[in-house]
């Protein structure tokens, strides 16, 4: 492999102006061969907000919406390298960080990645498939909360991830919503969103409500509509967008806030795609 890819990395040059208004994304996540999840969907995002995107890609899988069929894990040698080239020029404003695969591709990214003070840092903590199957296993679960979510500014786990992240059963009331929330900050990331999408047992079923903690802070409350319509690579969405508006400038609550008004948006547009047109019954 180049030598550069062994490189300690380089964050990005300072920028102002307009230019700075339109700082890239960089994409660590790997491929969905059905473009609902993973970097399609991350890109198709960022392009929506018009932010530019690089790229690492870390794994490739072949799913359809219904399963997981196979994944080939990319070689951490190469993880790391495609990391520096994307740093390399300047002008990366955020990370986003998605599926990694494997341990050796968690070690990767973290050797590469440059400081959350310097540069924001999101990750979703991708463990499964929507359709089911394992996307990183247990080796490399344990070495994502021992090395890399205390390195990062925002840790954007939905409550199934919380759950396997502390070896917990899921919450299933907002007292146990609020302890993993705690729990997960104190594994060391700079901020916690606990996404409420999968929460069936509100009496106000009519809204999904989102939790932000940031260190030292009070948690936020981030509601919206709850749209009737299914959709996988929301978590990618969401995670991606939020890295675009801390790009952009904005702080960690309006870039929370602002993507989850960005997610709830698109939903509601697939649902209004999704009703039966006048005459076409």
């Amino acid at each position: 492999m180049p030598a550069a890819a062994s490189q300690a990395p380089q964050a990005p040059q300072a920028e102002s102006g307009a230019r700075a208004a339109h700082r890239a994304v960089l994409v660590i996540a790997a491929t969905d061969s059905s473009a609902g999840a993973g970097i399609t969907r991350d890109i198709e995002t960022l392009t929506e907000l018009a932010t530019p995107a690089r790229c690492a890609v870390t794994a490739v899988t072949v799913q359809t919406d219904a399963q997981l069929r196979a994944i080939h894990v990319l070689p951490a040698e190469l993880v790391r390298a495609q990391i520096g080239a994307a740093l390399e020029g300047g002008g990366v404003g955020a990370i986003k960080i998605g599926m990694l695969g494997s341990a050796a591709t968690v070690q990767a990214v973290v050797d590469s990645l440059p400081s959350r003070e310097s540069v924001p840092i999101v990750l979703d903590p991708v463990l499964a498939a929507t359709s089911g199957g394992e996307l990183l296993d247990r080796a490399g679960t344990a070495l994502l909360l021992q090395l890399l979510i205390p390195r990062v500014t925002l840790l954007t786990p939905n409550l199934p991830e919380a759950a396997a992240l502390l070896a917990e059963p899921e919450a299933q009331t907002g007292a146990a919503r609020l302890a993993q929330l705690h729990a997960l900050l104190g594994r060391g990331p700079s901020a916690v969103l606990l996404k409420g999408g999968h929460v069936v047992d509100r009496v106000d079923t009519q809204a999904v409500e989102d939790l932000l903690l940031m260190a030292g802070g009070t948690v936020l409350h981030l509601q919206t509509a709850r749209i009737p319509a299914q959709r996988r690579g929301t978590g990618c969405s969401a995670s991606s967008a939020i890295a675009a508006h801390l790009a952009s400038g904005r702080s960690l609550p309006e870039a929370c806030a602002a993507a989850q008004a960005y997610v709830a948006d698109a939903l509601r547009r697939q649902a209004a795609a999704e009703l039966p047109r006048p005459g076409l019954a």
